[in-house]
């Protein structure tokens, strides 16, 4: 029976479960990835497995987001993250190297291989037919441990590319039409795997970008073939002995379906505070910009760079509107520079930037209060840039270089014929300098972990008790992300190794209070809406709050990566049976979970609840290897005595 490539690549590394079958999966994985701001804990999570170094086949840590200096804490995590990657050998890249998916596609990518990482972003690895994954920190220490991943066995949404993109049309353009068409929930669940005759007309960097981007459709991942245009990649980073082709199966058929016609797609834009708030661009034409941000971890291959330098070539921006690039790499300054592209930018009035997310997680270029910003960034949740109330919209590098130009929101097509648009194409041969890149050495393994003062133990985490009491703490609607539960930026993501500290701000920007609720209530229970927990896979997001005492959320439903750190962490996932119910509880109800830990245990699906006397009923829809972790009360409990009855 003809397959399609992303049942392929499950099948070639399946330990446990059945991908035609449903339920969950379990996969080996070939690569893992960590980035500091989750990374920092997930190495603490790998070392308290007790192993003498990673199992993996290649394991690479990334300093991308925490590289504002500010004082001690940021420099000292990098220092342990360094000296731990050398004791357990693992690929150490420096601060300054670049974006965590950009290097690995540059510098590890293998097509058919299977990355997990621990940002929710890892989807990126599509650019060379990888299979990527985003999961929490602790699922990628296990994996760093030889374990293989679980996840719930995804479907498989072909969607079929036709034609070629227009002059002043990106693949941001063509992701902004699948958020147009799906939103921020719409491909929960599902893998995208695009083919057709139009993907030969996108480059590994344009494929890379709507891969990265697919996980604001909620998407498990992205899938592309590896094709002439990846060997072309491949062969310009000096790497053309990994290559293979993939694709699927002629005849090969998918759960779901849809096509997208390149050369139909126009520019679009995703208005304030949500990717999938997608308009065209002409329709919010002539708003004030103040300031256009081009690159950080999407946008910002040499491609996207080279384009906006090549717009501004002999021009200037708006005196009104300030112009940052973010490189997603150093190979990809020193590229852009060797083609003329950086002094372009640097006379046009471009504030060049190191490479790295800065922005985009909120680390500094916060925009000014009331101020319109145009990103190529992949989010824009309300407050996730570091300003309350912020105006950010996300967009294509043709656009957003069309408003830094013009000082309002422009369609990039209404600079034709003045400026005639630039179709850049990758070098044949890229500058390549891995020398900020770390390797796993036999010396290394002797080095001795350094730990500043802002790195605290893991905090203990209790079994669970056979019945359960806990209050309402907080009450929220739909869409939550994990920024709203623990936001990141400048002041919070320093904190992210010392759990006692940063757990003071979940829930910052809603309830302010909420730790010191927590702190007052002993167990909580939080409720929410419909897709709680979207966004970024950090996993702070969970533990933290266990921390304060949260054991049980009831929502509508959850996504996907947050569900499982709440499993990883021993607090109970439920969703309402009746989804009017969420209406029926409030801040302040006092609710009973009789039995809770025989219900698990037993393997009830239907949990009820006691508020007020009255009873509804919730679902407990996880594997039966979550229901352990839930009992043991967290994944690393249940993993470390596993390991230990291994030896």
């Amino acid at each position: 029976m003809p397959k399609n490539l992303t049942r392929k690549i499950l099948e070639d590394h399946l330990v446990a479960g059945d991908p035609a079958g449903g339920g969950e999966i379990g996969i080996k994985i070939d690569h893992t990835l960590l980035q500091d701001a989750t990374g920092t804990m997930a190495m603490l999570e790998f070392e308290a497995l007790g192993l003498d170094a990673v199992k993996a086949e290649l394991s690479a840590q990334y300093v991308d987001h925490n590289i504002l200096q500010t004082d001690y804490k940021n420099a000292d995590d990098h220092r342990y993250l360094q000296t731990a990657c050398a004791r357990y050998g693992i690929h150490f890249s420096s601060p300054g190297n670049g974006v965590s998916h950009q290097v690995h596609m540059e510098r590890f990518g293998v097509p058919g291989k299977t990355l997990i990482g621990a940002d929710s972003h890892t989807p990126g690895a599509a650019g060379v037919s990888m299979l990527g994954l985003g999961a929490g920190g602790l699922d990628v220490a296990v994996a760093m441990a030889g374990r293989p991943y679980y996840f719930p066995c995804p479907k498989v949404f072909g969607v079929r590319l036709s034609g070629q993109l227009p002059d002043w049309v990106g693949a941001k353009d063509v992701i902004l039409e699948m958020l147009r068409r799906y939103d921020v929930k719409g491909c929960v669940g599902k893998i995208i795997e695009y083919y057709g005759p139009g993907v030969a007309s996108l480059s590994a960097t344009d494929r890379e970008t709507i891969g990265n981007m697919g996980t604001e459709l909620g998407a498990t991942s992205t899938v592309f073939p590896s094709d002439e245009n990846t060997r072309a990649y491949l062969e310009a980073q000096g790497r053309g002995k990994v290559w293979r082709a993939l694709s699927a199966d002629e005849g090969a058929t998918y759960d779901e379906y849809d096509e997208i016609d390149l050369s139909a797609v126009e520019p679009l834009i995703a208005c304030p505070s949500s990717p999938g708030n997608v308009v065209p661009v002409r329709e919010v034409a002539g708003t004030r910009v103040d300031q256009v941000i081009v690159g950080s971890s999407v946008n910002s291959s040499f491609r996207d760079l080279m384009t906006a330098a090549k717009v501004m070539e002999g021009r200037r921006r708006h005196p009104y509107t300030s112009f940052h690039i973010n490189p997603g790499s150093r190979q990809v300054l020193e590229n852009i520079a060797a083609h003329g592209g950086l002094l372009s930018l640097l006379q046009a009035g471009a504030r060049i930037h190191e490479a790295g997310c800065l922005g985009c997680i909120g680390m500094g270029q916060a925009p000014g209060t009331g101020q319109v910003s145009l990103r190529t960034f992949p989010r824009n949740f309300p407050g996730r840039s570091g300003t309350k109330d912020d105006k950010v919209y996300l967009c294509s590098p043709e656009t957003g270089v069309a408003a830094a130009l013009k000082g309002v929101i422009t369609d990039p097509r209404d600079l034709s014929p003045e400026i005639t648009y630039p179709r850049v194409k990758d070098p044949e041969k890229y500058l390549v300098d891995a020398s900020s890149i770390v390797p796993p050495s036999p010396e290394g393994f002797q080095t001795e972990v350094i730990r500043g003062p802002n790195i605290k133990p893991l905090p203990r985490m209790a079994r669970l008790p056979e019945a359960l009491e806990a209050e309402v703490a907080i009450r929220v609607g739909d869409n939550i992300s994990t920024d709203a539960i623990m936001p990141a930026g400048a002041r919070v993501l320093p904190l992210r190794s010392n759990i006692e500290a940063i757990s003071a701000f979940v829930f910052y920007q809603i309830a302010p209070g909420f730790h010191e609720t927590c702190k007052a209530l002993g167990d909580v229970a939080v409720v929410g809406g419909e897709n709680y927990g979207q966004g970024s896979s950090r996993e702070h997001a969970a533990l933290a709050p266990r921390y304060l005492g949260v054991r049980v959320k009831i929502a509508k439903s959850f996504a996907r990566i947050h569900k499982a750190n709440l499993c990883n962490f021993g607090i109970i996932p439920l969703v309402f049976k009746d989804a009017d119910d969420y209406e029926r509880l409030k801040e302040g109800d006092r609710l009973e979970f009789p039995g809770m830990r025989t219900c698990i245990q037993s393997g009830d699906v239907e949990i009820p609840v006691i508020c007020d006397n009255k009873r509804l009923i919730t679902v407990l829809d996880v594997s039966d290897r979550q229901r352990k972790f839930l009992l043991a009360g967290s994944a690393l409990n249940y993993v470390k005595g596993r390991m230990e009855k291994d030896r």
